[in-house]
């Protein structure tokens, strides 16, 4: 696999996957979201020593992009986690839950799977945000969601199937509630239109006006919130 490679300036190596593609009418840079795969996509008849060229004249985007990943890290007793919006430090108490108290969040029971149990809680509570907002912004439209589902996606934060079936990452509860009221009114959009075109940026205006804050949130400030993990 073809690399860039270390040098002065830069500490480590990047490898490159190269892609040939039939469509493809110039040279390409993708950053994966998941992992951090550099892709470059090439025209079919192009040469490997283009290829690079390239991405050796985009390095300094590549290693830019590459740096300003989350660094993943995993969630214990102390750490700072997101909720709502409100960074709450995970701190043991008694009881049997996992509840919220003034800028901390009190996880009872064994610290050593407070992580596992602090992630059960943020998706519970995902789920109940989630389908309230749904439901609330599918009744302006005179419509009904038939389900909704929470995965821990990377490449989207919701979607819309046919049947009104919606899909959301349950990391939504951990940015702002505007922001989550906003996907859900982005999804729930997709009832009457299933595409991004005028019509359908106009439901979105009537469900949640003046969108395109949260919008800007999720570009900018999104990414964090795939730095935590909730192992066990």
């Amino acid at each position: 696999m073809p690399v860039l490679p270390a040098s002065g300036a830069h500490s480590g190596a990047v490898e490159i996957t190269l892609k040939r593609s039939a469509r493809a009418r110039r040279f390409s840079l993708r950053v994966s979201r998941l992992d951090g795969r550099v892709t470059l996509s090439m025209p079919v008849r192009a040469r490997e020593a283009e290829a690079m060229a390239f991405a050796r004249a985009q390095e300094e985007w590549i290693r830019a992009t590459l740096a300003a990943m989350p660094v993943v890290a995993g969630v214990g007793i102390g750490t700072l986690v997101p909720v709502e919006g409100r960074m709450l430090r995970l701190v043991t108490g008694p009881g049997r839950s996992v509840r919220i108290e003034d800028e901390t969040l009190v996880v009872a029971g064994d610290p050593a799977v407070a992580s596992v149990r602090v992630g059960a809680f943020l998706k519970a509570l995902a789920r109940e945000r989630l389908v309230a907002a749904s439901d609330r912004y599918a009744a302006q439209i005179g419509r009904k969601v038939s389900r909704v589902t929470l995965r821990d996606t990377r490449s989207r934060w919701g979607s819309c199937a046919h049947d009104g079936a919606l899909m959301y990452s349950w990391r939504l509860v951990m940015a702002p509630p505007s922001v989550l009221d906003y996907v859900a009114a982005h999804e729930v959009a997709h009832m009457v239109e299933m595409n991004h075109s005028d019509r359908f940026w106009a439901v979105v205006e009537r469900l949640y006006p003046r969108w395109q804050v949260q919008r800007r949130w999720l570009h900018t400030e999104g990414q964090a919130l795939h730095a935590f993990r909730f192992g066990g």
